[in-house]
């Protein structure tokens, strides 16, 4: 655990450099230094810390086919002087990373995505208006031309992600899902040509969503999934508490999964702003 005097200096002048640095004071990395990457520069200093994850709990709602978060408390501090509980999930449960491998054989597992981009310039595209009113709404290439005439340029290296307000029906795992009457679920996503244009005109690193899937849930072919991991990105699936961080300026950190051949898995994921 780092001392408060630690993480005030990290707060004062955040900096890939001073960052990691900071870490390497507190944990030994597993990484030789000769390993990492050229340390690249972050904003200055930052307000505030947005958690943009869901809890990890049996509650989550899951796509069709996985099995729900499990926990079981293995040991407690009453019976055996510490705590430890076994946590059995599916790799893409709760909030959660799509590497490359996800969907293209022998492409890049979770433990290798490349570390300088899972810190990122955060763009936050909103469609929760239209979502609201069309549950296949789908983020569109004018959605991306009307948000850079706004803000500018979406930044090479950048994480793009669609609010699209779906997270207020996370209680309630019929209403996530949000089947109709043949069983099709319903929820927004990326359109096919936007995942093709941020990947191929805009050079970014990643996407997420607040919905499970990469694709609009009624969508009977992953195009935006094969468009984007495809392109050697990786996806940041059930992300939490978009709405609260603005369209530009923050700057996301994504903790990803390291596991043995690992084609995603659950994922921290914060937002300094």
């Amino acid at each position: 655990m780092c001392a408060p005097v630690v993480m005030s200096s990290v707060r004062k002048d955040l900096s890939r450099r001073r960052f990691f640095g900071a870490v390497a004071s507190c944990a030994v990395s597993a990484v030789p230094v000769d390993a990492q990457p050229p340390p690249v520069r972050l904003p200055k200093g930052f307000r505030s810390v947005v958690d943009l994850t869901h809890p990890y709990s049996p509650g989550l709602p899951v796509y069709p086919g996985y099995n729900p978060v499990r926990v079981r408390p293995r040991f407690s501090i009453a019976q055996n002087g510490f705590a430890a509980n076994e946590v059995t999930f599916d790799e893409h449960t709760g909030t959660h990373v799509d590497a490359p491998s996800h969907f293209v054989a022998g492409a890049v597992p979770a433990g290798r995505i490349a570390v300088d981009t899972l810190i990122a310039p955060l763009v936050v595209i909103s469609i929760a208006a239209r979502a609201a009113k069309d549950v296949d709404a789908l983020v569109s290439v004018e959605d991306l031309l009307q948000w850079e005439k706004r803000h500018g340029r979406i930044p090479s290296a950048a994480l793009v992600a669609m609010y699209s307000g779906w997270e207020v029906r996370i209680g309630v795992a019929d209403g996530f899902l949000n089947r109709d009457a043949k069983g099709t679920m319903h929820a927004p996503g990326f359109g096919e040509e936007a995942a093709r244009f941020l990947v191929d005109q805009r050079d970014i690193c990643a996407v997420g969503v607040d919905t499970l899937s990469l694709d609009a849930a009624s969508a009977r072919k992953f195009v935006a999934h094969v468009a984007i991991l495809g392109a050697g990105k990786y996806g940041v699936e059930l992300m939490a508490n978009l709405g609260r961080v603005p369209p530009f300026g923050a700057t996301i950190i994504v903790g990803a999964p390291t596991h043995d051949g690992a084609t995603g898995g659950p994922a921290r994921v914060l937002a300094l702003v």
